[in-house]
């Protein structure tokens, strides 16, 4: 539990609804959760789909797991306390980008679902209620080991790097997501055009 130190502090509602940022953006704002194991692919298709949503005119941006820890969260670990204040961090950032009617496209390994449930959580507790889209990047361990661009499975099972997911930390995968995108099993491309033809089915994106 994240403990409260910020006492007497008030929350300012501005001039501006989101209803009027989506109207200028031509759009509606949204959480796109990526989730899977090392390797499977969630940067490659969170980044892939922020290309071809600017390419349309629309305003996307991926809060990537590595490029966080680079600045917001480079003080956290990777044991389990440290890995639940990283998504909760990440899920508040990704809540104020989705207000600002952004399409938010995170991608985290975030391997807990009581972490990820906390985040969808944040969503549906704003006022109005934030779309969150919890979309599972379904691949193997033994696929995501053999595409490993960093080597970090390599180093994991050599005993040089602790609580790596997939190796000596559990995966839980996701319930009952929005998405599931098989990797191992469907091009890219086919992954991406998927994603976007649900953002359009949803009324996130002009017909």
């Amino acid at each position: 539990m994240t403990e409260i130190k910020a006492t007497n502090v008030v929350w300012h509602h501005g001039h501006v609804e989101r209803g009027g940022r989506e109207k200028l953006l031509g759009q509606k704002g949204c959480t796109i959760w990526l989730t899977g194991l090392p390797s499977s692919g969630k940067s490659t298709v969170g980044f892939s789909l922020e290309h071809l949503l600017v390419q349309q005119g629309r305003m996307a941006y991926v809060l990537d797991g590595d490029n966080i820890r680079h600045g917001l969260n480079k003080n956290l670990g990777f044991s389990a306390e440290d890995r639940a204040e990283n998504i909760r961090r990440i899920g508040e950032v990704a809540k104020l980008f989705a207000d600002a009617g952004i399409i938010t496209i995170t991608s985290f390994v975030s391997p807990y679902r009581a972490d990820r449930d906390l985040v969808r959580k944040l969503h549906e507790e704003a006022k109005p209620a934030l779309p969150f889209i919890e979309v599972y990047i379904d691949t193997p361990v033994n696929v995501c080991e053999e595409r490993d661009p960093k080597g970090l499975y390599k180093k994991a099972r050599a005993g040089e790097i602790k609580n790596f997911t997939g190796v000596d930390d559990p995966y839980e995968a996701p319930l009952k997501p929005e998405l599931v995108l098989k990797t191992a099993e469907k091009s890219l491309e086919d992954c991406v055009a998927e994603l976007a033809s649900y953002l359009q089915k949803q009324g996130f994106l002009p017909a």
